[in-house]
């Protein structure tokens, strides 16, 4: 079975194409860098470079893939939540390629396209405990088994990968700021600047107070000081980052008894962030697992993968109105 999935929610433009639920024939992306000159991403300009770009990114995957629109037996397109123009391009381009090859479409959660990138690669043993960190989005969710989901905490304010961007706009570095902080921070020193760790007692996630404390911070200190700590300041707040969605993990994986550890979403290509997990999993027994960094930002495959597993199990969504704030379904 080949399924062909398409991804529009934010600022990539992708394609992905997989065989039987674990053969990558092709993954496409195409990351709008128009966005970099206004420090974040503009609604309006990403619908557009969507609309521009999606027929050629579409074409290129299916010839990397080597198979024709004839070859696929399921679409898949990333329905909310994200940016409801981008979105919208997004679905009427599946609609389209659905209505002209007589294909099934289905809508597919974004969040839940985050988990399953990690099931294209490796073999999972659940339940698990899955910590889903991006830009957009901050959630801490107990998988059960395919489709079943349970939310234990998400984010009340800012993301994590938010955080990042804006504690990137304070210091100078401009957008996307997660890999800006993360290069800075390795010639800092992580101790310079505490940061604490927010909500203690609930497994929801607060970043706004740390980035205000950063943002305090760096308006006392001097244009010679800003300069002399701007490593300090980025290496501080990755580690805050870290700090607090690992002490929201270990309370939950002390609950929910796991067999895995899943860390997912746009943040998981920090190396840093990465192996704080992949140590904190060894320290207590739990296997670890974190998608290849080509699947950790916002792909085609993982809509694809997404598509593929509810459509044979028979839990596909085929309404495809467009959701910003779509949430996971909670079984």
């Amino acid at each position: 079975m080949i399924t062909l999935g398409i991804e529009s929610s934010c600022d990539e433009t992708s394609c992905g194409i997989l065989s039987d639920g674990d053969n990558v024939l092709s993954n496409v992306i195409l990351t709008q860098e128009i966005h970099s000159e206004f420090g974040g991403v503009v609604p309006e300009i990403a619908s557009r470079e969507h609309n521009k770009f999606i027929y050629e990114i579409v074409e290129k995957a299916l010839n990397n893939a080597k198979v024709r629109m004839d070859d696929i037996d399921l679409i898949g397109i990333t329905n909310g939540p994200g940016l409801i123009g981008a979105l919208m391009v997004g679905i009427a381009f599946a609609k389209g390629l659905a209505m002209n090859y007589k294909k099934p479409v289905i809508a597919v959660n974004h969040i839940e396209g985050h988990i399953l990138a990690n099931f294209i690669v490796s073999n999972i043993k659940l339940p698990a405990v899955v910590m889903m960190v991006s830009g957009g989005h901050t959630e801490l969710i107990l998988m059960k088994d395919f489709g079943r989901y349970h939310v234990l905490g998400r984010t009340i304010d800012d993301a994590a990968g938010e955080a990042f961007d804006k504690v990137a706009r304070i210091l100078g570095l401009g957008y996307p700021g997660g890999p800006k902080i993360e290069k800075l921070a390795e010639k800092g020193d992580e101790n310079y600047l505490k940061l604490p760790i927010a909500i203690r007692k609930e497994l929801n996630f607060s970043f706004s107070g740390i980035k205000t404390a950063v943002m305090y911070h760096y308006r006392e200190l001097s244009e010679k000081d800003r300069e002399l700590h701007r490593a300090d300041i980025a290496a501080s707040i990755q580690k805050a980052i870290a700090e607090n969605l690992l002490y929201k993990v270990e309370k939950a994986v002390g609950t929910s008894k796991p067999e895995s550890l899943i860390l997912s979403g746009g943040v998981a290509a920090n190396s840093y962030i990465r192996n704080k997990f992949e140590k904190f999993s060894s320290e207590i027994g739990v296997d670890f697992y974190a998608p290849p960094l080509k699947l950790c930002t916002d792909n085609g495959i993982m809509v694809a993968k997404a598509a593929y597993e509810n459509y044979i199990r028979g839990t596909a969504t085929y309404n495809l109105n467009p959701v910003p704030n779509l949430k996971l379904i909670e079984v």
